[in-house]
């Protein structure tokens, strides 16, 4: 199973998953290779495809990278779910998004502040404590003072074209949300597939919050 992350996350949020998690470009450990795409970061994992197909997890951002994935690598992916993608994206929420790729790398003078605006930035405050493990990968030490690992021009990604990449997947797809997400809803979801799943009580970070209520949608 491959696990892709979301925008501004690591692929260490997958803990305790049994998959193969990176960390998408401009993220954590990975170099830092504007522009960004989609497509790019789709093209950036395809080598940890193997011969036989795969079942990709995606969250947010990384949810529609697995469907471009599944896009460029027909018949190497078994299945796609994506969790959380944000599928609406009003004008104003796509120039905030480009406002904030354009912005410039921010120097924190503690690890504390730059972890606190991790866990802000990839949507981990209050589900993960700030000295979990798992927030290593999103904070750099630099000169005397720290940055978040994130390149702040994946920001920059783009807004997806569902319809596009869910005609061009090429195989089954399951669009899921938490219940309480507020980047997405339901009958966004309708719109899009005839049967979306949504798991209850959950919020935007589902697969951290109850990780076997997302891996049951890959069987």
């Amino acid at each position: 199973m491959l696990l892709l992350h979301g925008l501004g996350a690591t692929g260490a949020v997958w803990r305790g998953w049994d998959g193969v998690a990176p960390d998408l470009p401009g993220h954590g450990t990975a170099p830092w290779d504007p522009p960004y795409s989609f497509t790019r970061h789709a093209e950036a994992v395809l080598p940890l495809l193997g011969e036989e197909p795969v079942t990709v997890v995606g969250h947010s951002m990384g949810g529609v990278v697995a469907l471009a994935l599944a896009a460029v690598a027909p018949g190497r992916v078994r299945r796609v779910v994506g969790l959380g993608i944000k599928v609406h994206w009003p004008a104003e929420d796509a120039a905030r998004a480009a406002s904030l790729a354009d912005r410039p790398v921010v120097a924190y003078d503690t690890r504390a502040e730059a972890v606190d605006r991790f866990l802000r930035v990839s949507g981990l405050a209050g589900l993960v404590r700030p000295d979990d493990p798992v927030v290593d990968a999103g904070v750099v030490a630099e000169g005397s003072g720290w940055r978040l690992a994130q390149d702040p021009r994946t920001f920059g990604v783009g807004v997806p074209d569902m319809a596009g990449l869910l005609a061009a997947a090429g195989c089954p797809v399951v669009l899921a949300r938490g219940e309480h997400d507020p980047m997405v809803s339901h009958d966004e979801l309708v719109a899009l597939v005839a049967d979306p799943v949504t798991l209850p009580g959950l919020g935007h970070n589902a697969h951290v919050e109850d990780p076997a209520a997302v891996l049951a949608l890959t069987a």
